[in-house]
């Protein structure tokens, strides 16, 4: 219930502290959404950000500024209920402007050591080891249109909005991208093969 003044001239206005309080409870109240928000969906949006960036650190520090422009746009986002997917493009469009930076040189580091103890990760883990290498060998862009395609499936036209690139560009840089990993890999083929599910 709101409390009112009576002003001289007969009006009522509200009380300015009980509007106040209806902020501060608004901003409670989507605070806490925000929060549950976060909780919910980072391991997902880390999953994605890992493939993108190719690494642990990069990816959290994707998520992380795409959960901050996010924030900023909580209220507008919260009420028309797509504030993962606008996570998820500004996630895109963050990992292209990275890509357009000046590149500070990198290397790659050597063969992982083998596994010590009794634990055997035998074909699963030299499957994941020989994809995330050779992952890691795309380019980022090549990498990007990968994960949008075949992880989080989606169609070139998608693909080419988020990323806002060509379609043309999604279809060459996916080309390109298969078959390098076709050169780098060769097991990952047999293992597909095997598995039925060659693309």
């Amino acid at each position: 219930m709101t409390k009112h003044l009576l002003v001289a001239d007969g009006l009522r206005l509200p009380d300015p502290r009980s509007i106040n309080d209806q902020r501060l409870a608004n901003v409670d109240r989507l605070a806490s959404e925000f929060d549950s928000f976060v909780r919910g969906r980072t391991p997902a949006l880390l999953r994605a950000a890992y493939l993108l960036t190719g690494d642990q650190h990069l990816a959290e520090d994707l998520v992380q500024s795409a959960l901050a422009r996010t924030h900023r746009r909580w209220a507008q986002l919260h009420h028309q209920g797509n504030a993962e997917a606008y996570t998820r493009k500004t996630m895109y469009h963050l990992q292209v402007s990275w890509w357009r930076r000046p590149k500070v040189a990198e290397s790659m580091p050597g063969d992982l050591p083998e596994p010590r103890g009794g634990y055997d990760h035998a074909e699963v883990a030299s499957t994941r080891i020989a994809l995330r290498r050779a992952l890691l060998r795309l380019t980022p862009k090549q990498r990007a249109v990968l994960v949008l395609r075949f992880f989080e499936d989606h169609s070139e036209a998608e693909t080419a909005e988020l990323l806002n690139i060509a379609p043309g560009t999604v279809k060459s840089q996916t080309a390109k991208a298969l078959a390098r990993l076709r050169t780098v890999a060769p097991e990952l083929g047999e293992f597909y093969s095997r598995e039925g599910s060659a693309r």
